[in-house]
């Protein structure tokens, strides 16, 4: 009996030391100390710096090396989502310090997640890299939404990261150019790369594959794939993309402006609206005073430019030069992505509407979508509003990299409405409806009250995203072990995989919506 306890006793000791050794991981900047979740399940490095804190001489500049750490690094607390006014009523910051909290520009962290029973020796994990929304203003990694808890134990390695945003992020005015050799802003977009040169030189000590990263994000963080895979300075730093609900390939006057053209506006906009004359004094003022100026200037103030250096052309250009990265591509967007257009919609407001935006086709115009009855107006008027503000960039940025890209591509759209919560009352396959169910986290989302439906949804679609990190496609088994209805390519007959309740795989129904808009595009 006694030999018995003692046999008990040191194996439990043992086993602690496994964990903890397991949590201890070594990186460039020295140890870090991570913690279990999920019960233990998967292990969590939160809050790791990736770069030095981008204050004081730092703001506006490009992302700099972390320091050494002294001392082993906490890394079970996260680290400050960056500066930011209130943007969006839905998301929720676990690293908030109470209501009103606007976070700090010492913000440039990473979490690393991984499956806790991976075995040493293994063979290292795929890499997923995370790049949440936001409208590049708002948004952090440490979103419950965007929990590690669950993704990695479909065989990866999860990377969240936070990034510059808005006039921190953004900001680009001649003297900033000056500084930095002609180019000015898009620092938010530079911390992303300076967080992937990270995991490239310390995500083998997690288990993971530096040379087989996929970086997939929402809305801003669709656009940000989009534009890194056009981005010189990014290349050879990630294997896939994946991109929900958003791309950066506006073409005409909605098009990426140079810095050339930005910088007097924006240069304008400093003096006046904080009463400074040079970049030492905007570098001096304090933050919250610089977020209260940016925030009378709407919720996207300020976003990326062609800046010569980060971005040589707009996006578009680069895509259809075919010089973007040839990699694997899975991408798409959901079925009520402009639902707030479609609400009270009548026949008689759908039609004038129609006769006043495009007097010269209305009748092609309503062809495409049809006011018939007042259903049919607002299920128009929620596609026509989806078309323009998400759905027609993305399939535009598929077609282009279909045509001049890798032909490994899947496009998908999430058709299942959710149920109402808290944040979005009513049945819709809303803007950013995705994100619980690709992270398996649907009961984070306050107020809402999942079906069994939700539920498997959310399973297959994590199988269809991890395996697509593992081998660049993503067809497999759930998390049954069941096979996965089959994705085909986007390739002949414009297959799109419809998640919903079944999946279902058909030819694209709505390419002459799409074409329509590009005929309406201005050179």
């Amino acid at each position: 009996m006694f030999r018995t306890a003692v046999v008990l006793a040191v194996s439990f000791a043992l086993g602690l030391s496994a964990w903890g050794d397991s949590l201890s991981v070594k990186v460039e900047q020295g140890r870090v100390h991570g913690k279990l979740i999920n019960s233990g399940k998967v292990r969590a490095f939160l809050g790791i710096p990736y770069a030095a804190p981008p204050v004081g001489d730092l703001r506006w500049k490009a992302p700099q090396p972390p320091k050494k750490f002294d001392g082993e690094f906490d890394a079970t607390k996260w680290g400050r989502h960056c500066a930011q006014n209130a943007v969006f009523e839905d998301m929720i910051f676990q690293d908030s310090t109470g209501p009103g909290d606007k976070g700090s520009e010492d913000c440039l962290s990473l979490n690393v997640y991984t499956p806790a029973a991976k075995e040493k020796g293994k063979e290292k994990l795929p890499v997923m890299f995370w790049i949440h929304g936001g409208g590049y203003s708002g948004g952090s990694a440490s979103e419950p939404r965007h929990n590690g808890d669950f993704l990695p134990l479909k065989g990866v390695v999860l990377v969240t990261i936070n990034y510059r945003l808005g006039v921190f992020g953004f900001l680009a005015t001649p003297e900033l150019a000056t500084e930095q050799g002609g180019s000015a802003g898009n620092y938010g977009l530079m911390d992303m790369v300076a967080a992937l040169q990270w995991v490239k030189k310390n995500i083998g000590d997690f288990g993971g594959d530096p040379n087989n990263v996929t970086i997939f994000g929402e809305s801003a963080g669709s656009f940000a794939t989009s534009t890194l895979m056009a981005a010189p300075p990014a290349q050879g730093l990630f294997a896939k993309v994946v991109g929900e609900s958003g791309g950066a390939v506006a073409s005409g006057p909605l098009a990426m402006q140079p810095v050339s053209v930005v910088g007097h506006k924006e240069d304008d906009w400093a003096k006046a609206n904080l009463g400074t004359t040079s970049l030492a004094e905007l570098r001096a003022l304090p933050t919250d005073k610089i977020l209260e100026a940016a925030g009378k200037r709407g919720t996207v103030g300020f976003g990326p430019v062609i800046d010569g250096k980060f971005l040589t052309e707009a996006p578009v250009d680069i895509y259809k030069a075919g010089q973007q990265a040839k990699v694997p591509l899975l991408a798409g967007f959901n079925r009520d992505e402009g639902f707030f257009l479609g609400v009270n919609m009548t026949v008689e407001k759908w039609k004038a509407m129609a006769a006043q935006r495009f007097p010269e086709k209305v009748d092609e115009f309503l062809k495409l979508f049809p006011g018939n009855t007042d259903a049919e107006a607002m299920r128009s008027a929620t596609d026509f509003g989806g078309d323009q503000f998400i759905a027609y960039g993305t399939w535009k940025w598929i077609e282009l990299d279909r045509k001049t890209g890798d032909k490994d591509i899947y496009r998908y759209k999430l058709d299942l409405a959710a149920p109402p919560s808290k944040f979005h009352p009513g049945s819709y396959a809303f803007h950013s409806d995705d994100i619980e169910y690709v992270f398996g986290t649907l009961d984070t989302r306050p107020g809402a009250v999942w079906r069994p439906e939700d539920y498997k949804l959310s399973d297959q679609m994590m199988s269809y995203w991890t395996n697509f990190a593992k081998k660049g496609d993503p067809n497999g088994v759930d998390g049954e072990g069941k096979p996965l209805p089959e994705w085909p390519k986007y390739g002949e007959g414009d297959p799109v995989l419809h998640l919903d309740n079944p999946i279902t795989s058909r030819p694209d129904e709505n390419r002459g919506r799409y074409e329509f808009w590009e005929s309406q595009e201005k050179p």
